[in-house]
């Protein structure tokens, strides 16, 4: 399948009942990044299709922003096929984790620090996720300028590699309080990506964006 920016896949599936796309994506680096696993169904569908990509590539990182099933729900079943690979998360959804047994060696990060890998840096940023508020974690790859945004930059229907036109301050502004109630928090972390200027943006839901 081709790469939906420079050496990111993207792997979708849609749910009509909602109108709902989920994504999950493969930075096909030296030392593979999987982005979220999707839930249980979803993984069992995606394991193939990364073998296929990573052909004799072992999958290295597994980036988890928060503890939700269509971030983490298919973990297991990745680690099963993947042994080697590492969940990247925050200290809360490492305790979420292993509150449900997964007890795999995890790398937890904090806002502000990075994973540094061979041929790519993941820059980490405060993620008060809609779930209870708990500390999730959003990250930019900084050399291609990709910004991983979670469900904050989401948008309904159908969108297996689409990729459209936006500017990075409207979809700051339109991070509405569905997303992250608290208002204050809101505001701290729009002013934080503010500070930002990536170039694509690639998002848990909805077709990914290329930055005008």
């Amino acid at each position: 399948m081709p790469t939906i920016y420079q050496d990111l896949f993207q792997f979708s599936s849609h749910v009509p009942l909602i109108d709902l796309s989920f994504h999950q994506y493969l930075l096909s680096a030296d030392e593979p990044l999987l982005v979220h696993t999707g839930n249980i169904q979803q993984a069992t569908a995606l394991v193939p299709r990364l073998k296929a990509e990573l052909k004799d590539k072992v999958l290295k990182y597994i980036f988890i922003s928060h503890f939700e099933a269509d971030e983490c729900g298919g973990l297991t079943h990745i680690l099963d096929h993947f042994p080697e690979a590492k969940p990247v998360c925050s200290e809360v959804t490492a305790r979420q984790l292993g509150g449900f047994g997964l007890t795999n060696e995890v790398i937890i990060k904090k806002p502000g620090e990075e994973l540094n890998a061979k041929d790519f840096t993941l820059e980490f940023f405060s993620y008060p996720s809609e779930m209870h508020l708990w500390e999730g974690l959003l990250a930019k790859e900084s050399q291609r300028g990709i910004f991983f945004s979670s469900d904050l930059m989401i948008r309904f229907g159908e969108a297996d590699g689409t990729v459209v036109e936006s500017i990075w301050q409207t979809e700051i502004n339109n991070i509405r309080a569905e997303q992250v109630p608290d208002p204050d928090q809101r505001t701290k972390l729009q002013q934080t990506l503010g500070r930002l200027n990536p170039r694509f943006v690639a998002p848990g839901h909805g077709p990914c964006l290329k930055l005008l």
